[in-house]
Order: C-alpha cells, then structure tokens, then sequence
C-alpha cells in the first residue's frame, strides 16, 4: 500500500514545490486580470499589474478578496469561464440572502477530487478500503468532497449522506466500511449508538476523517477509543473548494496545505501584514490552479499557525493547525456556517429590534444546539393581542429558512438582554471548541 497517492507532488522538496508555485501564481493572475473585471479593477485601484507578480514574494502586492466581496460580485461576478464550461456549484449558507456560490469546471472537480484522495490515503486508505461518506450532499461540499477522492482513489463508496443512524449502522456492518467519513459531532453520536446496539466487534471501521466543524484534542481522543479507530482532521472551505485544502497525516501535528494548488499566508487581521510561520494570524489562502472561482489572497477569517518544520511522514508541504479560533464573529453549527447578521436579518423583517443573544451548546450525545434569546419591543410587550407563541413560531420559521438548520427561540421582556458599553455580546459559545 502507498503511503501517498501522488509521491512526486506530495513529497516534493521545497525548491521543487516554491518553482511550481511562482509559475502557476504568475500564470492565475494574468488569468483573473484578463478574465475578471471584478480583480482587474481592484488590482488596477492599488496600482498592481500582472507583469509585476513574479513569485511568491510579490503576493503581498495584490489586494485581499473577503467574502462581503464574494457577496457584492454574487451571482457571476467571479466567474471566470462561460457557463457553459461549469459543471457544478456549491454554496454556503447565505448571511442576508445573498449567499456565496462557487463554480466549478470539470478541471476543478478532477483537482478537487485528487485533493481529497491524498487526504485518504494520508489516513491509511487505498482501492481496497470502503468508504462510508456521511457527510452531507448537495449544495454543502462534505459530501461531494469525499466521494470524489474516494472514487478518484478506486474505493467503494458508501454516498450514504448524513442521518438516518440506524441504516448508518446497517450499511457499516453489512458492508464492511473501513473509512468513515463525516463531522466529529455526528462520529461521536454514531459512537454511542453502535456501542447501544452491540454490534462495535462487527465493524471493520480503522479511521475516521473528520471536518466541518471545531474539535478538541479531547474529542478526537474519545472517537478514537470508542469507535477503535485513528481520528483524522481535514480543512477545506466551499469558496476555496471544499474539503481537501488541508489535511492530517500519520503525525498529526497539523494538516498538510496541499501547496501545489493553495499558496497559504498568514496575516495580522488588523493591519494585512504578512507574518512570518510559527506565528498566529488569519489564514490566507491564493487558488493557483482553479478556472472556474479562481479567488486570489482569499481571507479565510481563521486564526491558525503555520510550519514548515520537517514531517515524520514524508510529506514536505506546509502545515497548519487547526483553527485556533475566528477573526469574525462566524460560528460553526451542525456544519453551517452562522453569521449574527443572519439572525438581526430575520429579526429585522419580522418587526424586532436587533436586542438578541445567541447561546450555543453540545449536549451528551454530542450534538450541537442553538439557542435565540430575542427581546420583545417595548410595543410588543404592552400589546395585550400580541401573541408570544405565534411570534415565535414565525421566528423558528424564518431562522430555519435563513440559516438551514433549527435554533430554538426564547421572546423575553425588553432590556432584559445585559447591555454592554463596548461591543455587544451576541454570541455564548458554550461549546470550548478551541481548546486542545
């Protein structure tokens, strides 16, 4: 069994690797100038031209793409080729209703899915595993993600989708699914049940691969004894493509930055400035190989670290850690990204003011919970026909619609809320997803 699925890439040395990327960085913006009018104007705004990126080196010249920019170009306006040459899109949950939708050529998907396929064998897969894939499909890219490396690997696959436990758990046994693909909450949930049934000693599950959501050192300790398998993480995000941006190895002291298609930065997110590896920042991120929604220095708003020190598993491409943290106010739910802008929305349209607080917790069987503490109006409450129960059905309503998934709401009195002098605090995230 190989221990990577392209040797020559993924173990390339850094001169090798450094090359490859000044070429492809050189070529993608002179691609996006000519092709985008979106970056030609922002490059041209700070003055930059394509002939003046050369290297790597120069990266800091070109201005940042955040995603209220992806928002403002949204629908085509960071698309790089006629429709007629995509073959797909993915989405991610939108924050006003605009939401961020990233295209993909055939090219694209055939890259995307190498990607993923390192990212299997990194965890010990080959052509003779089954891989169970439970993350979710359609527009989320978890699913589609991890299929695809598995197909591109030559593994059966198991596109089970998420839910539906006690199939899961049918499918697992019955076909022997050695890989099980899907977010850590949604592992340890299936952890209990399996350990309910009885059935672990009937499994044939070794790993598991891990992402969409926050996790602790903690947590994956607990999967790894409670399923019998070794846990590991992958990163990816839908604007830049998905799963298989990064990945665990064998070592896990970070994920591998697949640098062939991913120029990785690190910047202070106050200032932009470039920091040097081993220091925490926000984690930037430059396409070099994609045609469809090529994004150039993409700010991916997570706090992470960077190193390049020598990897026991062979690997030579950079590593980072896990996110450390948000330079935003994003949360991670059930895997959905929630912005408190999605909420003020909703908020806004039925008639309340923007006087709300969001408690989020994980309960015992690992699942994520969210909570909307939202004030009534002063209106509201001396309103004798008002009617709370109704009120707050509707809020549920358009929450679900807005953000994809459920959150409990609680209407309270007005100024019941603490108020605070400097920011306000919308966001108790009981989860301590950062630690470990």
């Amino acid at each position: 069994m190989s221990q990577y699925f392209q040797p020559e890439i993924e173990t390339a040395s850094r001169e090798e690797i450094k090359k490859l990327q000044d070429e492809r960085l050189a070529k993608q913006v002179q691609y996006v100038y000519d092709n985008l009018p979106y970056y030609r104007n922002r490059m041209e705004n700070k003055g930059v031209r394509p002939e003046d990126i050369k290297s790597t080196e120069d990266l800091h010249k070109l201005p940042f793409i955040t995603k209220d920019d992806l928002r403002d170009a949204y629908p085509y306006g960071l698309l790089a080729k006629p429709l007629s040459e995509c073959v797909r899109i993915h989405s991610t949950s939108g924050t006003t209703g605009r939401r961020v939708v990233a295209f993909y050529t055939q090219h694209d998907i055939d890259l995307w899915s190498e990607c993923c396929a390192r990212a299997i064998v990194a965890a010990g897969g080959s052509k003779e595993d089954v891989v169970h894939v439970c993350y979710g499909y359609g527009l989320f890219t978890g699913g589609s993600g991890l299929d695809g490396g598995s197909h591109k690997l030559g593994c059966l696959t198991l596109p089970m989708s998420s839910g539906n436990t006690e199939r899961q758990i049918q499918f697992m046994e019955d076909m022997g699914s050695t890989i099980l693909c899907c977010t850590p909450s949604y592992a340890q949930y299936l952890a209990e049940s399996i350990a309910e049934r009885g059935v672990k000693d009937k499994l044939r599950l070794k790993a598991g691969i891990f992402g969409a959501e926050a996790w602790t050192e903690e947590m994956r300790q607990e999967i790894e004894k409670a399923l019998g398998i070794k846990a590991y993480d992958i990163y990816g995000l839908t604007e830049i493509s998905g799963p298989g941006v990064a990945f665990e190895c064998s070592d896990q002291t970070g994920m591998h930055i697949n640098e062939d298609h991913f120029i990785p930065e690190v910047i202070n997110p106050q200032t932009g400035e470039v920091l040097p590896d081993g220091e925490k920042g926000e984690l930037v991120f430059t396409c070099i190989t994609k045609e469809a929604f090529p994004l150039i220095r993409y700010r991916t708003r997570d706090i992470c670290i960077l190193s390049r020190e020598k990897c026991s598993c062979g690997r030579t491409h950079v590593k980072m850690t896990k996110p450390l943290g948000r330079s935003d106010d994003m949360m991670v739910v059930k895997g959905v990204n929630v912005f408190p802008s999605q909420i003020e929305t909703v908020l806004i349209n039925q008639g309340f003011q923007a006087n709300y607080q969001i408690i989020v917790t994980r309960d015992k069987s690992h699942q994520d919970n969210i909570e909307i503490q939202v004030e009534k109006t002063p209106f509201m409450a001396q309103d004798q026909t008002f009617d709370t129960a109704q009120a707050t059905k509707k809020l549920v309503s358009g929450l679900k619609a807005m953000l994809g998934i459920y959150a409990e709401v609680k209407l309270v009195e007005p100024n019941t809320i603490p108020r605070s002098e400097g920011k306000a605090v919308r966001v108790i995230d009981k989860r301590n997803l950062y630690k470990g």
